[in-house]
């Protein structure tokens, strides 16, 4: 209970940026109207690699693979670019600024080719950890899931900061990566893992609100023996979904410049400091 009432208290904290900043949610809309738009013009690819695994590779999925990889690959690029704009806008306002929308793409600009290098190499890893995934489940080889789920929780620590690394100092992803790792090791020692999480509060949200919709729709559905209430909080359903996601995005990345601006820089702006110095185990 002591984590969530804390990870309740950081997103409060987090929400009042956002308050004096709420242009900062555009960002998050437009990386995921963007990405809409790329997932269904990867779809026929997918399908065609598939095919193609299947006829000509006896079902190793090397065409997978590649319409994989370059799905990641547009996919980060596209993400880490809105984040770093974000990112950028909301250390501005940590920093006593008053940022703007411009402010933030102005800065992803000015990042573009660290954002492409990290972009390559999240893609990378990506890949790797999907098929240490697919190798598991395909052979049932629990271990090998054991250990992709560790190298996946451990990368997700390391990275950590690498967005605000980015946008704040530009560094290629290899240096940023070490920023990042002896940022965190310098606040919170050499064994970390994540305490503190937004996305946990947003999980019992969605999953509270969720089943209440859902209830709802199939009770009075029962009730007035109509499929019509089950149709309408289903899209209700659909919106608060799409919501609590563009909440979370912005408000975790919101978060990350908190704890970047207090491990380098000794501030936390709207933050109460023990929150961020109490987001790690160390």
């Amino acid at each position: 209970m002591e984590r969530i009432k804390r990870s309740w208290d950081l997103l409060k904290a987090s929400w009042e940026v956002l308050k004096q900043d709420k242009e900062l949610i555009l960002f998050p809309i437009i990386s995921g109207v963007i990405m809409f738009f790329i997932t269904l013009t990867f779809l026929i690819p997918t399908l065609v690699g598939n095919i193609l695994d299947n006829l000509v590779i006896n079902g190793i999925p090397v065409f997978g693979y590649i319409v994989l990889f370059l799905f990641y690959l547009v996919q980060y690029t596209v993400v880490y670019f809105m984040s770093t704009a974000l990112v950028g806008a909301a250390m501005i306002r940590l920093r006593g600024g008053d940022p703007t929308v411009k402010d933030g793409f102005s800065i992803a600009r000015s990042r573009l080719m660290p954002i492409l290098g990290w972009s390559l190499l999240s893609a990378t890893v990506g890949l790797i950890l999907n098929a240490l995934s697919s190798n598991s489940k395909n052979k049932g080889r629990s271990g090998t899931s054991i250990i992709g789920s560790l190298l996946g929780a451990a990368w997700n620590v390391v990275t950590f900061l690498v967005v605000p690394i980015l946008a704040v100092e530009g560094l290629g992803p290899i240096e940023a990566i070490k920023r990042s790792w002896n940022l965190l090791k310098h606040s919170w020692g050499e064994q970390i893992s994540g305490k503190l999480s937004i996305g946990l509060i947003f999980f019992l949200i969605g999953m509270g609100g969720s089943l209440l919709l859902v209830g709802a729709g199939a009770g009075l559905s029962f009730l007035f023996e109509s499929i019509l209430p089950a149709i309408l909080f289903g899209i209700l359903l659909i919106f608060f979904i799409l919501i609590l996601g563009l909440l979370n995005s912005t408000l975790s990345s919101i978060f990350s410049a908190a704890v970047y601006a207090y491990a380098a820089e000794g501030q936390t702006g709207m933050f109460d400091e023990s929150l961020i110095r109490e987001s790690f185990y160390s």
